[in-house]
């Protein structure tokens, strides 16, 4: 009777043979059909049931990367059952609105997902042939991004920071706030978080409740105590759930994957672990192939209405970007953000060093019907003449400022207000893109009009003149604010009189 039932339902084989177990590794021996990252469950004599993945097969031996540890397992009367299926994720337009682990089970105290379907996380890189060309451009509401290092629908941005600046405010900020400028149309939210402390993802969690954020989000998270295993998942999860919103919903989808150092680590972890033979700085030599098969992932595919922009987060170690993580991520990403800890020093916030940044897509977003025609214009002479500030800045500290002349002394304050007004701004402060390339003619105006090289005649003429009158107007209201205090200061004073005398 067993062998007319269909396959599929046949009961599944149980394995007494577990050889040898090895921190969070498994062995198994005289395994049958079993599969490269299949899953598998381990039923303790208890009646406790634990899971695990196949991390590697070789002839008739499999090896368990197991999710919950091996603490209390019996290795001889523990039974292994191979389940014929890799990691899946339950998805549905329901799971907007929900909290996850990193093995994809809600914790926010809701139902469980009625699924549409199950896919299984490890989804293949985007084919170059079917991408479609990533220019439209994303308004985060951040100057620092939106008027320096454009970042543009279906783009992968990561941000480079460090331990202690305040990344995880900027992810936040930017899951708020992000939209398809023009179409008035709000990302739906992917948030992927790994290794990170609870009180951090209480954070995450709050503010975007308290922003009414949470109704267009979906949050993954996996905390520091949780297994190694599941935050090699983790990003893949939360990549499934994007690719479902992006390609079957036809929505706009951002991807904010932090922290992808601590993902790194458990990859190394793992694979120390296996014994495999160590790369740079202990990484295993497939760091490059395996972080490329999560940053592939986002993009924009012919033919489809939704779109995956993905900003990875990570915090480099020493604040070294030569660190292997940072520098492979660099190679495969366009362009990187980089937080600056002697910005973050002087309460600039965010602390972007847009020095160092760079957005490879930017040209692609802006100008006439996307941002406005003088936008590369702008940025351009703003980021030479920031550059030139900083030059005369570290000349000051040398030489001191009275060896400056008075042209490097104006590029000198240009530099000190640009990072003042232009770079910082509030944590819940909102720039649309017309104000924030506003701000920077009303800088640009402080300098002379010959030092405005990189702006086209044209587009001097059109814009300068409103801010030079909006400067004259300042002058003359602090003129008049110096004299009325002036003349408070003598008012208060009493004048001598005929009977004083």
């Amino acid at each position: 009777m067993d062998e007319s039932r269909p396959t599929t339902v046949q009961p599944l084989k149980e394995y007494l043979s577990t050889s040898e177990i090895a921190g969070p590794l498994m062995l198994i021996e005289d395994v049958e059909g079993v599969k490269y990252e299949e899953l598998a469950e381990i039923e303790l004599p208890s009646g406790e049931t634990r899971r695990g993945k196949v991390l590697e097969v070789h002839q008739d031996k499999a090896l368990l990367q197991l999710f919950e540890g091996a603490t209390g397992i019996d290795v001889p009367n523990s039974r292994v059952r191979f389940l014929g299926r890799g990691v899946e994720l339950a998805v549905a337009p329901d799971i907007l609105g929900r909290v996850f682990d990193g093995q994809g089970r809600p914790i926010d105290d809701g139902p469980e997902i009625i699924p549409e379907e199950r896919r299984d996380i490890n989804g293949s890189p985007i084919n170059p042939y079917a991408r479609d060309y990533p220019n439209e451009f994303i308004q985060t509401g951040i100057s620092s991004i939106d008027g320096l290092n454009t970042l543009v629908r279906g783009q992968k941005l990561p941000v480079f920071s460090g331990s202690g600046l305040p990344h995880q405010q900027m992810a936040a900020q930017i899951a708020r706030q992000a939209n398809v400028r023009g179409s008035g149309e709000s990302f739906n939210v992917v948030f992927a978080a790994m290794g990170i402390t609870f009180e951090e993802a209480q954070y995450f969690i709050d503010d975007f409740r308290r922003t009414g954020a949470i109704d267009r989000a979906v949050l993954f998270v996996n905390l520091a105590d949780d297994p190694a295993i599941e935050r090699i998942s983790t990003p893949r999860m939360a990549l499934t759930a994007a690719e479902y919103l992006a390609y079957e919903t036809g929505t706009h989808v951002l991807v904010i994957l932090t922290d992808m150092t601590n993902y790194c680590e458990a990859l190394r972890e793992i694979s120390a672990a296996r014994k495999e033979i160590p790369g740079r700085r202990g990484y295993p030599g497939y760091l490059y192939t395996d972080l490329a098969t999560i940053y592939e992932r986002a993009g924009r595919i012919k033919g489809r209405e939704g779109s995956i922009t993905q900003i990875p987060i990570l915090t480099m170690p020493e604040d070294d970007k030569t660190h292997p993580i940072a520098d492979l991520t660099g190679y495969i990403t366009e362009g990187q953000i980089i937080l600056s800890r002697s910005l973050h020093k002087k309460g600039v916030y965010p602390p972007v060093d847009v020095m160092q940044s760079l957005s490879r897509l930017k040209d692609k977003g802006i100008g006439e019907g996307r941002t406005r025609k003088d936008h590369s214009d702008v940025f351009n002479q703003l980021f030479a003449a920031y550059a030139r500030g900083k030059d005369a800045q570290e000349l000051a500290v040398i030489l001191g400022e009275a060896a400056l002349s008075e042209l490097d002394m104006t590029f000198f304050r240009f530099a000190e207000q640009f990072e003042k007004r232009y770079i910082s701004q509030g944590e819940n402060e909102d720039r649309d893109v017309i104000e924030t390339l506003d701000l920077g003619w009303r800088l640009m105006a402080e300098l002379p009009k010959g030092e405005l090289k990189r702006i086209r005649p044209e587009y001097l003429e059109e814009f300068l003149p409103r801010f030079l009158s909006e400067k004259d107007e300042s002058e003359k209201d602090e003129r008049k604010d110096k004299g009325a205090n002036a003349d408070g200061k003598d008012d208060g004073k009493q004048e001598p009189t005929d009977s004083d005398g």
